[in-house]
């Protein structure tokens, strides 16, 4: 009872077995936390055990053969077993029924007697031995006589199989090969089958039914004391031996180890995260860990010097933030580490107080301004190409459509285009291309009112390198292998300090290198995201994190614990425990952590990978609309094409040269469509005088004098009016004469254009 084990495998003959249930009861050994199995040697013979025997093994699990009894082989077997049985004994009134050591012997009886038959033994034969001659006194084994015929009985009783009544009969190594176990639980007034186990398929519910394998296949069993839930099998002992756990004292982070100690009662209290961690793990071990914490302080001895402790055998483990290094492990080993790994440095933050007139720029990043503009100039190329032909607004000199090139697409910027298009093309990369834009500028917006807005914070130390050449404070905590890390990369020891807490971190930050403090406080992951969780504002984690394996417990070298201890830790991972412990310790992760404010110019600024979905929509919607315009012009005017290349190769004699064609196209590309609605109607309209264009088209009059008496200087009076007519006819052509030819009299000629 005193040992922490709660599992006992019983493997002893019936009446013995019996005789111990009855002491372990007595003892309060059949109660519940106690697990009890028994061999077939007990399972076997149930039916020669007393009540009170059975009582005791109340809870037992036990063994017996398979063997069906439900056969007509078996039924024929037993009831020729209870007659003859009345006949040999008519006082006896207990009835013999048929067991299955009565059947094994019926069937072991059938074999001999077959053997016999198949190895043609005619009896028993004996031969005498023949006497030695040796001073040595004769034994009654020395008159035995040998078989004659043993040998040839025995290798035909081995080689002897059937179906007997038991079920199939064969012998290996001189053993009967049996099909299956029942698996018996004793409960009750006697045993009930909760399994079968077989050779090929273990342990199942069912015999007939092999795919319910698997170790929890077994139909529920009642355990001694009839517990709800299966026992542990082993319990923590007062006297198994008490681990020795070093707990290193910390005098600040006492969120990870905190040990405390009552001034009255002089009771020590170790607490923390890393404690309750280990406790979780200890209590999820597949077998009892007995164990002690003795907190040892780390500013008389470092953690090198305690996970020396663990190598000299002066301890038997370290549980506590102890971090994983290899000086360490060389000592020691390490569990699994159960904390983020690295180490980095925190600084303290200022604001940004500079200015600058371009500050509109930096919104965009360089590679978006330059994307947009080619984006602008594209669009308002691919609208004019589309509308040049068909479109009015969209002609004129070429220094004019150029401007209008540029014009239309950057005034999409501010809506304020007022050009009518007049293709759907046009109108379909216009709409893509607006809707882009629209994204683009309130995103600029958005981007400039948050740097025009928000306050800015930059570090008061940009990098490690800064640190070493300005020779600035750096901090440390104490104890902790960043010192020698430190020493490592260059910086020198006259100019550390050492820290143990989160407050002397922010003390010592805020004061800066100039007041007695430092500009940088180099710590592990776990402890700096502790201290911006508990200090929010003023303080950035900044630099490169150096790799380290995080923290571990620690245990002797070749411990079998260890690997124990790190598959429990993964097995908290899954089921989320450790998160809750870290919760609890630690608060909800990110609801106070303290990320840098970039700066103007910064990546806070938008970039081309933020648009390039839409530059890549209007891109392509631009690109196909281009092509299926080009593609139409050169379907609808492939005659007038043909015709122009002809005239401009007609000359020379040989092949239109490709620079030649080109600029045939061109040249045709240029031209109005007249048979597009726009000039069409317009023609109409002047030819029937109906256009109020043309009724507005102002006329020209120069009068050129007969008697050069001209009132210009040149002799030649420019007047202009604006034509009322309703149409053309109106002023017949004849009676403008030629206005170069001199005719007689003092009047004028006029001539009109329009």
């Amino acid at each position: 009872m005193a040992m922490p084990t709660r599992v006992f495998v019983v493997h002893m003959l019936y009446p013995l077995a019996a005789r111990l249930f009855l002491r372990a009861k007595k003892a309060g050994m059949m109660s519940e936390g106690y697990v009890w199995v028994a061999t077939d040697g007990i399972g076997s013979f149930m039916d020669r055990l007393s009540p009170e025997d059975i009582e005791a093994m109340q809870g037992v699990v036990s063994l017996q053969p398979y063997v069906n009894v439900t056969t007509n082989e078996v039924k024929n077997f037993s009831a020729r077993l209870r007659t003859r049985s009345r006949l040999e004994n008519p006082g006896d009134e207990d009835v013999v029924d048929s067991t299955i050591m009565r059947l094994w012997a019926y069937d072991a009886a059938w074999a001999i007697a077959a053997a016999a038959e198949a190895a043609l033994v005619p009896g028993p034969a004996f031969r005498t031995p023949q006497r030695r001659r040796s001073s040595t006194a004769l034994t009654d084994l020395d008159s035995l006589g040998v078989s004659t015929t043993g040998a040839t009985l025995l290798k035909a009783v081995l080689a002897t199989t059937f179906d007997g009544i038991s079920g199939k009969f064969k012998l290996v190594d001189g053993q009967l090969q049996l099909p299956a176990y029942e698996v018996l639980n004793i409960i009750g007034k006697g045993a009930r089958t909760v399994g079968f186990w077989t050779p090929e398929s273990g342990i199942s519910q069912d015999l007939l039914d092999p795919d319910d394998g698997g170790n929890n296949a077994l139909r529920q069993i009642l355990w001694p004391g009839e517990p709800r839930s299966t026992p542990k099998g082993w319990v923590v002992s007062p006297n198994a031996p008490m681990l020795r756990v070093i707990v290193p004292v910390k005098r600040g982070f006492k969120q990870f180890v905190g040990v405390s100690r009552n001034s009255t009662t002089g009771e020590t209290k170790i607490t923390g995260y890393c404690i309750d961690l280990f406790d979780e793990v200890m209590k999820n071990l597949p077998y009892p860990v007995s164990y002690r914490y003795v907190p040892r302080d780390p500013s008389l001895e470092s953690y090198d010097e305690l996970v020396d402790l663990v190598r000299d055998q002066g301890a038997d483990m370290i549980v506590g933030d102890v971090t994983i290094t290899a000086s360490r492990m060389t000592k020691a080993d390490f569990t699994m580490p159960f904390t983020e790994t690295g180490w980095s440095m925190v600084v303290a933050v200022q604001k940004d107080t500079s200015s600058t007139m371009w500050i509109f720029v930096y919104p965009l990043s360089a590679s978006l301004w330059l994307a947009s503009f080619a984006f602008f100039c594209f669009t308002g190329f691919v609208v004019w190409v589309i509308e040049h032909r068909i479109n009015p607004e969209f002609r004129g000199t070429p220094w004019q459509q150029f401007g209008l090139i540029f014009y239309f697409a950057f005034s999409t910027l501010v809506f304020s285009h007022k050009e009518k298009l007049e293709s759907n093309l046009s109108r379909l990369v216009v709409i893509i291309w607006v809707f882009v834009v629209l994204i683009l500028t309130s995103s600029y917006t958005a981007s400039l009112t948050s740097m025009l807005t928000v306050e800015k914070l930059l570090p008061r130390v940009t990098d490690v390198r800064e640190l070493q050449r300005r020779g600035d404070y750096i901090g440390y905590q104490e104890g902790s292998f960043i010192k020698s890390s430190l020493l490592q990369m260059g910086f020198s020891e006259d100019r550390m300090r050492e820290y143990n807490s989160e407050e002397e971190y922010a003390d010592a930050l805020s004061r800066g290198s100039a007041n007695g403090g430092v500009e940088a406080v180099f710590d592990e992951m776990p402890y700096l995201k502790f201290f911006l969780s508990q200090y929010c504002d003023g303080y950035m984690m900044l630099g490169p994190i150096y790799k380290t394996d995080g923290f571990g417990f620690v245990f002797p070298r070749d411990s079998p614990m260890t690997g124990d201890v790190s598959r429990e830790i993964l097995t908290l991972d899954v089921a989320e425990k450790r998160s809750k412990i870290e919760k609890a310790w630690f608060g909800e992760p990110g609801t106070c952590r303290n990320q840098r404010k970039p700066a103007v110019g910064s990546s806070a600024n938008l970039s081309l990978e933020s648009f390039g979905g839409l530059f890549l929509v209007t891109g392509v919607a631009s690109g196909i609309t281009l092509f299926l315009n080009l593609a139409t012009f050169a379907y609808r005017e492939r005659d007038e094409l043909r015709a122009a290349e002809a005239t401009t190769g007609s000359g020379s004699g040989r092949s239109v040269s490709l620079r030649s064609r080109l600029r045939a196209w061109l040249h045709h590309y240029d031209r109005k469509d007249l048979r597009f609605p726009t000039f069409k109607t317009n023609d109409e309209s002047v030819r029937n005088g109906n256009n109020d264009c043309a009724d507005r088209t102002p006329r020209w009059t120069v009068e050129i004098p007969r008697n050069n008496d001209a009132t210009s200087p040149f002799g030649v009076r420019i007047s202009s009016e604006m034509n009322m007519a309703s149409s053309p006819e109106e002023t017949p052509s004849s009676e403008l004469g030629n206005p170069f030819e001199q005719g007689g009299g003092g009047a004028a000629t006029s001539v009109e254009t329009r």
